[in-house]
């Protein structure tokens, strides 16, 4: 919290200082860390943060109460989108405290972008997939990357457990299949990075991120516990021992971010990427139990590694990015303190409860058709200008 101006005074409920050139972080890790702090309630029981928690998911909804709020069109993709999505939807399975009645709610809001990004899914390039921007003149727009279509993956996922309505899971199921269509999830469960629609998405950039494969993990197991299916079991453990490349160290047991850690090349974005997978591997313990055993002594070792870089700063307890150095490395900021504090909370997760769901404790209110105007649109809107008059041309003359 201390890196978090949105709850004092001048700030911005919900997002962190930013986004490049006035400042370090884009909109996106705003709701990632609401997302930590939803685990963080619900793991401890504290509910210190929780007002500014819910102030800020409100006040970053915007106008169509989608998280496609106007004034993060220059950089709003469809993994930008999906993170806020992927934290109400956390809300809503762990019944974090439900908003006032006049406001949008968390399971609606999910339904939200689910809708708007559903409805982008462009055949026209690749045979399907969704691109990484939303809009079709931001730098990006030709580029599918494998963690948009993970959060949408995932998010239709746990709709569809949450919910009980198949056709969530249908859209699940359709994006499995062209992620495995198109190689980004190769023959060896690499969850590669992306690749772009000239070639018709045949270049693939090869680097393996620790988010992208976490995302699938836990869309995977919501679909196996939604399903039931061994099919969908094979894939979680598969993707599972996949991802075990991001462990390294003397025992190869320490969450490391491998693209970029070992060349000192990881972006702000990037230095927060262990938050997401140490956050969705304890998750999938509930959905599948089975995993518990195989990944939780891996959560458990990088906690204690990541302990050992959480001694910096002028208060003594800022946390670095390397956890494979036993001393603090001096690299601290907002993905830093997420990620030590989601793996050290992983450590309790086989004692608390399981997500809800809509027949089985859950209190969200939904709004399938929620979404507005905004659901498939790929270009901004503008202003409602008046027609321009004769007078008007004389003045600007």
């Amino acid at each position: 919290m201390l890196f978090y101006p949105g709850n004092k005074t001048g700030g911005i409920p919900g997002t962190l200082p930013g986004p490049p050139p006035a400042g370090p972080y884009y909109w996106w890790e705003g709701g990632a860390m609401m997302g930590t702090y939803i685990d963080y309630w619900h793991w401890t029981g504290d509910a210190s943060y929780n007002h500014v928690i819910m102030e800020g998911m409100l006040h970053q909804v915007g106008d169509k109460r989608n998280y496609m709020p106007a004034n993060y069109t220059a950089s709003l993709g469809n993994d930008d989108q999906g993170f806020w999505g992927l934290s109400v939807m956390s809300a809503a399975e762990y019944n974090f405290p439900n908003p006032p009645g006049d406001k949008p709610q968390w399971l609606g809001l999910a339904q939200a972008v689910f809708n708007t990004q559903a409805a982008r899914w462009d055949t026209e390039h690749c045979n399907g997939g969704l691109r990484w921007q939303i809009f079709s003149w931001n730098n990006g727009y030709d580029y599918k990357n494998s963690i948009s279509q993970a959060c949408f993956f995932a998010l239709g996922a746990r709709l569809a457990l949450y919910t009980g309505n198949q056709s969530y899971a249908d859209w699940a199921v359709k994006t499995w299949d062209w992620m495995v269509g198109v190689d980004f999830i190769d023959k060896y469960w690499r969850v590669l990075d992306g690749a772009h629609t000239g070639p018709n998405c045949t270049d693939i950039v090869p680097y393996q991120f620790s988010y992208n494969a976490g995302g699938f993990i836990l869309g995977a197991a919501a679909m196996y516990n939604y399903t039931e299916d061994s099919m969908w079991k094979d894939r979680l453990d598969n993707l599972v021992e996949g991802a075990k490349v991001f462990f390294t160290g003397p025992n190869k047991d320490i969450m490391t971010e491998v693209a970029c850690e070992s060349v000192n090349r990881c972006n702000l974005d990037q230095q927060s990427f262990k938050a997401y997978l140490s956050r969705w591997l304890a998750a999938i313990t509930k959905w599948a139990p089975h995993t518990y055993d195989v990944v939780i002594p891996y959560l458990r070792a990088s906690a204690v590694a990541a302990a050992k870089q959480c001694t910096g700063g002028k208060n003594g307890r800022l946390c670095g990015l390397k956890w494979t150095t036993d001393e603090f490395d001096g690299n601290t900021g907002v993905g830093q303190q997420m990620a030590a504090m989601e793996v050290t909370l992983s450590c309790i997760i086989k004692d608390r409860g399981a997500p809800v769901t809509h027949d089985r404790g859950g209190t969200s209110k939904g709004d399938p058709g929620s979404g507005g105007d905004d659901v498939g649109r790929n270009s901004p809107k503008g202003p409602n200008f008046k027609p321009i008059t004769a007078g008007d041309t004389a003045g600007a003359a």
